[in-house]
């Protein structure tokens, strides 16, 4: 993802948040959720960073879409790959993947969840400019919403609720202009999100709300509630904020207002309608952490304990809307 241009700023900012709704008073510390395993998320965290990068195009990108289709059928009801052409930057035509797996696909009631998977292949953010057209490896810059996803999907199958859930792993997502290249196009970002939101993969397929993992792992978490996911779903993101505060993890979903961020829920709220939120790292200091785009987005910046983190709270937040 990238941090959002003024074009996006100007054109999305004119759009006023929708009035505050109450908030139903969930005790979110009572609610039963599923165990989700810290180890087994961050041993998918090393399993996608073995493929290597995951870049549109390669064998290693191509090995990781067969891995994650293999698991999620393995933990869910259905899964669909859709594939799809686009055009990046510099005019060159990449075969994407998107991965939608569900459980519960026949219920019309649905939620989403969603991270991309795929890894920038340009280090354009690193200090040393020599690594700037270097792939990075896509750690936390990637891979761990994905784990997030995977351990969410594996317990959430034992634990029905009374609402269909779609897993939905977005591809070519970071292959946006890279700074050295002295122009910028906003729609150069977030190429599955732009083609899922406009071609669903159901006919008239919406959802109640979605929740987008980026940047989920780091040890030194910090969620802010980022305009984009206030404007377009800004109960939802209160509701989340809310739950973390109540679970003691306050201090890292810090109840502050920050800058709009050109991410894949930008696309799915302004295509498909469908309120959605990010939750992204924004570090203090720097452009969401110290590693973002450099060659050591690694497995060292990964702590599992963050990812358990953010995904129970989601988990608190959705069984606490549609536990049967």
């Amino acid at each position: 993802m990238c941090l959002c241009a003024l074009l996006l700023i100007v054109s999305c900012g004119k759009k006023k948040a929708q009035p505050v709704q109450e908030v139903a008073s969930v005790d979110y510390v009572s609610v039963a959720i599923p165990n989700f395993n810290a180890d087994s998320a961050y041993s998918y965290v090393a399993r996608q960073l073995a493929f290597g990068y995951r870049i549109p195009g390669t064998k290693s990108h191509q090995q990781c879409a067969e891995y994650l289709a293999d698991f999620m059928r393995g933990c869910c009801d259905t899964v669909i790959v859709q594939d799809f052409n686009t055009i990046l930057w510099d005019q060159r035509t990449v075969r994407g993947k998107n991965i939608i797996a569900s459980l519960d696909p026949e219920n019309p009631r649905r939620i989403y969840l969603a991270a991309h998977w795929d890894s920038r292949a340009w280090a354009d953010q690193d200090p040393d400019e020599r690594n700037h057209k270097t792939p990075i490896p896509g750690a936390n810059d990637g891979a761990s919403g994905v784990a997030v996803m995977m351990e969410m999907a594996r317990v959430m199958a034992s634990m029905p609720l009374s609402v269909g859930v779609d897993f939905v792993f977005f591809d070519v997502e970071d292959q946006g202009t890279p700074d050295w290249a002295d122009i910028y196009e906003d729609d150069t970002w977030c190429k599955g999100s732009q083609y899922w939101a406009s071609n669903p993969h159901r006919p008239y397929y919406s959802a109640v709300y979605g929740v987008l993992f980026d940047m989920v792992g780091t040890d030194r978490p910090r969620f802010t509630k980022e305009q984009f996911s206030m404007t377009y779903a800004q109960d939802l993101t209160n509701k989340i904020w809310r739950a973390a505060s109540l679970l003691g993890y306050g201090d890292m979903f810090v109840d502050v207002k920050s800058d709009p961020i050109l991410d894949d829920h930008l696309y799915v709220n302004r295509i498909a309608n469908i309120p959605t939120l990010d939750i992204v790292q924004n570090s203090v200091g720097c452009s969401f952490y110290p590693y973002w785009h450099t060659v050591k987005d690694d497995l060292d910046a990964i702590n599992s304990t963050t990812l358990k983190m953010v995904a129970d709270v989601t988990l608190k937040v959705i069984y606490g809307d549609y536990s049967k």
